[in-house]
């Protein structure tokens, strides 16, 4: 109940805030983009922790490169404990120049283990073309661990992911192509009144009607001629105005942590909520009687030990008294926070809450269960 009270509460509080966010924060500018990177190498100085001998591709790679070095192996001669098969990403950021490092995410594609204190070989990322615009290379930093002993063990964190800072190094420039003679701003909310609200104060900050509206999500800017020959700064100066965006009649509720965000616009009509639990318990035992029979004579008999058992059970079933709250129309997200929090609610009756008066057409929002 407290993790709930806490987070509805931050998300009051930051909607009442009412803070100005810049347009550069709500859009992209079209033609300016990241571009996705892959590639597939090989993990190295595992202290055993590395695929199995049975992981075939990661035998494979590891003969291959050492007859690229010039050292001939037998393939079934192989041991692979030390290494491990890995794909590694990274996001190549726009206005990337030739010799610009960037960070890569190293995962493991086979059964390893860990990749803790291992290292990357020179591994090639290609995009989606096929061409290759980097080369990474370097210690893994994993930030877990995994660590077993005599069939007991413990895991911190995921240790078969890890990332290497500035581990790759940029090798081609991805071409740059940017019509200079106008700004497409592409919203990403697709909020027709934030598309509004940037316009004007687009208009407003350069002194000039030069925004317009194209499309639902589409903004467009037309670069004046006098600052033509400075559009980066013109277009910094455009991005840097700030707006105050709307405010959406939203509820989020993630069902696996019980984590609930509700917007600061969300209202519901007059409602009855009851809340209450039915727990039943069931607990079943089984009691012994044990009866000992003893034959024999003056050198000793058999000892016959027979066991019945015979099966209890008991049930137990447990009502909470039922709270009956009237919930008035139109109430402010803060009071249907404390309301709800009065009744002594958990997470997952919470959830429930919510999801019923949803269905009873009383919450004014969009309800979107995770």
């Amino acid at each position: 109940m407290r993790t709930v009270f806490l987070t509805l509460i931050i998300a009051v509080f930051a909607q009442s805030a009412f803070a100005l966010v810049k347009i550069r924060d709500i859009s992209n500018v079209e033609g300016i983009r990241d571009n996705q990177l892959i590639g597939y190498g090989l993990v190295v100085g595992l202290n055993g922790t590395g695929d199995k001998s049975g992981t075939e591709f990661t035998v494979q790679s590891l003969v291959n490169m050492m007859e690229r070095m010039g050292i001939t192996v037998d393939k079934n001669a192989v041991k692979v404990k030390n290494v491990a098969a890995v794909m590694v990403t990274a996001k190549l950021m726009p206005f990337s120049n030739s010799g610009s490092k960037m960070d890569v995410i190293v995962s493991s594609v086979g059964d390893a283990k860990s990749l803790e204190g291992g290292t990357l070989l020179m591994t090639p990322l290609s995009a989606a073309n096929g061409q290759v615009y980097a080369v990474a290379q370097g210690p893994v930093s994993v930030g877990g661990m995994n660590v077993a002993a005599s069939g007991a063990g413990t895991i911190k964190n995921h240790p078969t992911v890890g990332m290497i800072p500035n581990g790759a190094i940029v090798e081609r420039e991805v071409p740059f192509n940017m019509d200079e003679s106008n700004i497409v701003l592409n919203f990403k909310n697709g909020s027709v009144s934030d598309m509004v609200k940037a316009k004007d104060a687009i208009n407003s900050r350069v002194g000039s009607n030069v925004a317009k509206i194209t499309s639902p999500s589409t903004l467009e800017v037309i670069v004046p001629r006098s600052q033509m020959d400075n559009f980066y700064v013109f277009m910094d100066n455009v991005l840097s105005a700030e707006i105050e965006p709307t405010n959406l009649a939203k509820v989020v509720v993630d069902e696996r942590t019980g984590t609930i965000v509700m917007g600061a616009d969300v209202r519901i009509n007059t409602v009855a909520v009851s809340h209450g639990n039915l727990t039943i318990n069931i607990n079943s035992t089984v009691e012994v009687n044990q009866n000992q029979n003893f034959i024999g004579n003056n050198q000793g008999g058999p000892n016959n030990n027979n066991q019945q058992g015979q099966q209890q059970q008991q049930i137990t079933v447990t009502e909470e008294n039922a709270k009956l709250m009237v919930v008035p129309e139109g109430v402010a997200i803060s009071d249907l926070v404390k309301a709800l929090n009065s009744i002594g609610v958990t997470p997952r009756d919470l959830i429930s809450i919510l999801q019923a008066i949803k269905s009873a057409g009383a919450l004014h929002g969009e309800l979107q269960v995770m």
